[in-house]
């Protein structure tokens, strides 16, 4: 079985998810085809050489409807005979899209592809893909009423034993670490410049704040305290705020995927390896478990331990997902999300996976370290966790 590489990786900064963001006058297929355009003008590869293109997307209606990789990738200057595809695996969406390009390297269906995602929230709001409908009817059958995943969130911390001030000594120290990343220009090498509607070049992720401090968040009511759920889950706290979960994002990003032969043959620099996949169910009431189960999958399946990764990636869709992986995998704290999160860098539904690959990979070649572990929650109870290997 051949190597899959990744040779490059871009991203968007991030825009406040809502009307009058930095990128809500962006129309996301140009956002997604921006990306990979940068991604095309600095690698140098022959567009007509790219066998596929891989997006996620979760809303996909309205201006992200119609296979919107495809749109992207045309509208981006990719030959007519380069294809895409579009990926709905909820917030892992563009992490499974690279599984999905890098899995097709591996078995020999692709030489090249461009994996990535894009989601403007701020255009089109979560649900607004339902079109009034409801979907998850034919799971009551199985699961009378299941909550929102704010309550999943509020029952992690209730069950994991994580206090409020947890919550927000973490979501501070999100944006504290998102904030020094950005001023060391640790962010340069990945954010790529999209040109908003006043002709300006966005390249900050607008989502940062660096003055958060914990007393600040304390300020913030519970976001999902509702009568609803009083005597159902007696347990719950009630401390699941605005600031203790990722805000509402616009953004894109995408990497370039190849076999390990085919870079050589090309003079290409492969910047890491793909060293193993995995993708796994969880309780769908609590939802947000997922990365614990899919990583206790994916080190049992490939022999290692939680040590030997220099740098985890847990996605911040709410402050105890990554608290209570960390608590029950005896994760390192200060490996975990070292250059901030969702929670202080955003997440763009559909993006978000590659975007964090996109920087795993960025502070693995910083720091010298070699080996990366993400896992990303899913609606739905579903996580994908991958592995790289920096070369």
């Amino acid at each position: 079985m051949r190597n899959a590489v990744i040779v490059d990786a871009v991203r968007t900064a991030s825009g406040k998810g809502k009307p009058g963001g930095a990128l809500s006058g962006v129309h996301p297929a140009d956002l997604l085809g921006t990306t990979i355009a940068a991604l095309v003008e600095r690698t140098g590869i022959d567009p007509g050489l790219i066998d596929d293109v891989i997006a996620g997307c979760v809303s996909q209606v309205g201006d992200q409807a119609l296979n919107i990789a495809r749109t992207a990738a045309l509208g981006a200057g990719l030959p007519i005979h380069v294809p895409g595809t579009t990926v709905d695996r909820q917030c892992g969406s563009s992490q499974q899209a690279a599984h999905f390009a890098a899995q097709g390297v591996m078995a020999g269906a692709y030489d090249i592809v461009i994996a990535g995602g894009v989601e403007s929230m701020s255009r089109i709001p979560m649900y607004s893909n339902t079109g009034g409908g409801d979907p998850l009817a034919p799971l009551a059958r199985r699961f009378p009423s299941l909550p929102p995943q704010g309550i999943g969130a509020e029952l992690i911390a209730s069950r994991w034993g994580l206090t409020r001030n947890d919550l927000d000594e973490f979501s501070a120290r999100s944006h504290t670490h998102a904030a020094r990343a950005a001023e060391s220009g640790a962010f340069d090498g990945e954010i790529i410049p999209v040109t908003v509607a006043d002709g300006s070049l966005h390249t900050r992720d607008e989502t940062v704040r660096p003055a958060t401090t914990v007393e600040g968040l304390a300020a913030l009511s519970p976001a999902f305290k509702s009568p609803e759920y009083w005597e159902r889950y007696p347990e719950i706290a009630w401390s699941i705020t605005a600031g203790n979960a990722s805000p509402l994002t616009d953004g894109a990003s995408a990497m370039l995927i190849m076999s390990e032969e085919r870079a050589l043959q090309l003079g290409m620099r492969a910047r890491a390896r793909f060293h193993a996949f995995a993708v796994r169910g969880s309780d769908p009431e609590i939802m947000l478990t997922g990365p614990i189960d899919a990583t206790r999958h994916i080190l049992e399946r490939t022999g290692m331990k939680i040590e030997d990764f220099d740098a985890y990636e847990v996605n911040e869709a709410f402050a105890p997902v990554p608290l209570a992986w960390a608590a029950e995998l005896g994760a390192d704290s200060q490996r975990l999300n070292p250059r901030g999160g969702a929670i202080a860098l955003g997440h763009p539904l559909g993006a978000s996976g590659t975007r964090i690959l996109t920087t795993m990979l960025n502070y693995l070649e910083d720091t010298g370290g070699r080996f990366g572990l993400q896992a990303v929650c899913e609606a739905g109870g579903i996580a994908n966790v991958t592995i790289i290997e920096r070369i």
